[in-house]
Parts: structure tokens; sequence; C-alpha cells
């Protein structure tokens, strides 16, 4: 595998880690399963996410259905795309002051698979986004010239009550709630596959027991830039991430990856 760096700017993009209270230990994460086809990180497990869109920088200019936005516009669109995506692939409104009940989320939901305009849905159904709601967790770009490189923004919230997701058909064939260990565990025993930064969050995630432990965490870490570097130890290659960024786990045997 040739780990030659990739020069090209990352792809502005979000993700969006929805975090469920269970009353039998660990909490859940939402997770989608990439439809096959997709050029990056077909077939694997991942959080609900995608690309910055021009219309969510607009968005997070206006304050009449805006707040909570933080002083960085980068972070605040990257929050409102975390936003968005969630609500396409998967269904789920978060974020939403007020809340739509589960007819309107339909409906939003299918608007955005007709690209309309979000911010102009959310101005004509009165509702306003709580940016604060969604707090960050990390920041991604791998750079390596076999991939796509995506300069990716991570957030954690709370998942809304009475949540219903279902995956959209698309880029995501389905979507299910489930422990972080237990994902980790299917993807090592070849029943799912995860890529590399997913890996390492769910490492992350694996150590929390509940969703405002993983807040406090977050707020506990500075978000810094991820770029993931190969390093020889002893013969053998291992793709390396900072120690100093919250991770358990910071490297693993290049052989045993699993990458989109």
């Amino acid at each position: 595998m040739d780990f030659e760096t990739n020069t090209n700017p990352g792809i502005p993009a979000a993700t969006l880690i929805l975090v469920r209270d269970s009353d039998n230990g660990a909490p859940d994460v939402l997770m989608v399963e990439r439809a096959r086809k997709m050029a990056f990180a077909g077939g694997a497990m991942v959080f609900p996410g995608g690309r910055i869109d021009p219309g969510d920088h607009a968005i997070a200019e206006n304050d009449a259905i805006v707040r909570g936005a933080p002083g960085d516009p980068l972070q605040a669109a990257a929050r409102i795309a975390a936003i968005r995506e969630t609500l396409e692939e998967t269904g789920i409104a978060v974020a939403f002051d007020p809340l739509p009940d589960h007819g309107a989320t339909v409906q939003l939901r299918e608007a955005l698979h007709e690209e309309s305009d979000f911010g102009a849905m959310l101005a004509s159904g009165g509702w306003r986004l709580d940016l604060d709601l969604l707090t960050p967790w990390a920041r991604w770009m791998p750079n390596f010239k076999q991939e796509r490189s995506f300069d990716t923004w991570f957030f954690v919230a709370k998942a809304p009550a009475l949540a219903k997701n279902k995956a959209d058909g698309g880029e995501s064939v389905s979507s299910r709630w489930a422990r972080a260990q237990q994902v980790i565990d299917e993807a090592e025993a070849g029943h799912c596959s995860i890529i590399f930064p997913t890996h390492r969050n769910l490492e992350r995630l694996a150590r929390l027991e509940s969703y405002e432990e993983t807040r406090v965490h977050a707020e506990a870490h500075e978000v810094k830039m991820i770029t993931p570097w190969v390093e020889d130890r002893d013969g053998e290659k291992f793709l390396c991430i900072p120690d100093d960024a919250g991770y358990p786990v910071t490297a693993e045997k290049v052989t045993r990856m699993v990458r989109g």
C-alpha cells in the first residue's frame, strides 16, 4: 500500500456522533452502513455526516434561524452540515428548536432528498438550530494519495427523545444504535468493516458511560487536527496519531487496518 502524502487540501466535511443513554450500561451511538458503491468508505460502518455545503455557511450567518454559533465560521457551518446530513441519512432531527414531530421530520427529510434549501425550510417552519447542543469532539484529515482527502469536524450530541432512525437507502443502506465496543468487536470478528478514524473514535467512546460523561470528556480535550502518519517500529509499519488528543489507542499495524 502506497502511503505517499496527498498535497491537495481536504474537502470540508462534518460528522455527528449521536449518543443515547442506556439503562443497561454503556450508551449507544448511532451508526450507518455506507452503500458499497460509494467511492469513500464503501460498505463501512460510519457516523452520519458529509460535505459542508455553501448553504451551510449561509445558514450560519442567519441569526434568525441559528443560535449559539461559535466564532469560527467554518466550525459553525460544520455544525449545520452535521445536523443536515444526520437528518438526511437517518431521519433524526438534532438541535432543532422546537423539535419537529415525526410527520414534520419526515417532510423535512424528503425535502432534503429533493435538494430543497435547508435554510428556507427552517425559516418557513419556524425552526431554529441550537448549535450549542453540538460539542466539538475531533477534527481529522487523513491525506494519503490513494484516499479521497476530507477535512472532517466531529461533534457529539445527545439523541433527542423518541428519535426514530431509518437509513436513506442512498448513501447509507442501514442504520442502527449500538454500543461502541460492540461495533469494534463485530469489526474484529469480520461481521462489519470500519475505517481507521472510526475505529479510533469508537475506542475513545467505549471508555465513557453516559452522554454527559462523553460531553465532559470532549470539552476537556482541545480539538486538534489529526493527520495520521506512518511510522516504522521494529521493522513493521504502523499508522499513528498524536498521543495527546484523548485517544486510548494511537497506533495500529498497517497490516491490520481496514480502510476506505
